[in-house]
Order: structure tokens, then C-alpha cells, then sequence
């Protein structure tokens, strides 16, 4: 009976309240700013059927860091511009692509 745990403190210090999702960078043409489109499964509220849903979210890129085709994992923020209320959290996966051209950039 005397013995307490604080486990709950440390746990809520550790996990932020934030939103993340993970989407697939679609373009990079701005700025430190990347747009990823998430990929959502949901079931039709009437047939039942499970559908496929996608949506893009502006986030920001401090480093420009991201490509074209990575897979990204970013997380709500407060509002950086009109669009951007998403920050950049890390890079899970590169693509093919992006490291086809930093060989090719590389070998010049």
C-alpha cells in the first residue's frame, strides 16, 4: 500500500498531444515547404465497403531535406502561414528516386 508510482508523469512528459500522420511527399516546389497527401482507409458508412481517401497537408521543411516520393511522418503545429499547420518530424523511408539523383549529382 505504500509503495506510489509515477509512471503517468513521465509518460504524458514523452508522448506529445500533437496529431501525426504519415503521408508520401508530392511536390517540394516551395520554399521549406513540402506537401504531403495521406492516404486514409475508412468503410462506407452505408455499404460497408472500405474505401481509400486521400488528402494533402502543407508542412514545413526547415532544411529541405525532403524529396519527392519520401515517405514523411509530420506532426500538427500551430499555424505557420495560411496553409501550414503541419512541421516536418523525420523522413521514415526514402524513395527510389531521390537517391537515384544524389548518385547522379554525386558522380558530376
Amino acid at each position: 500500500m505504500s509503495e506510489t508510482t509515477h509512471t503517468g508523469a513521465g509518460q504524458a512528459a514523452t508522448q506529445s498531444r500533437r496529431n501525426e500522420k504519415v503521408g508520401e511527399v508530392v511536390s517540394t516546389k516551395m520554399q521549406k515547404t513540402i506537401v504531403v497527401e495521406v492516404e486514409m482507409r475508412k468503410a462506407h458508412p452505408k455499404y460497408k465497403r472500405v474505401m481509400k481517401t486521400s488528402k494533402k497537408f502543407y508542412a514545413h521543411d526547415e532544411q529541405n531535406t525532403a524529396r519527392v516520393g519520401d515517405m514523411v511522418r509530420i506532426r500538427e503545429t500551430r499555424p505557420l502561414s495560411k496553409l501550414k499547420r503541419w512541421n516536418l518530424e523525420e523522413i521514415v523511408r526514402r524513395s527510389a528516386l531521390a537517391q537515384v539523383e544524389e548518385v547522379a549529382t554525386a558522380a558530376e
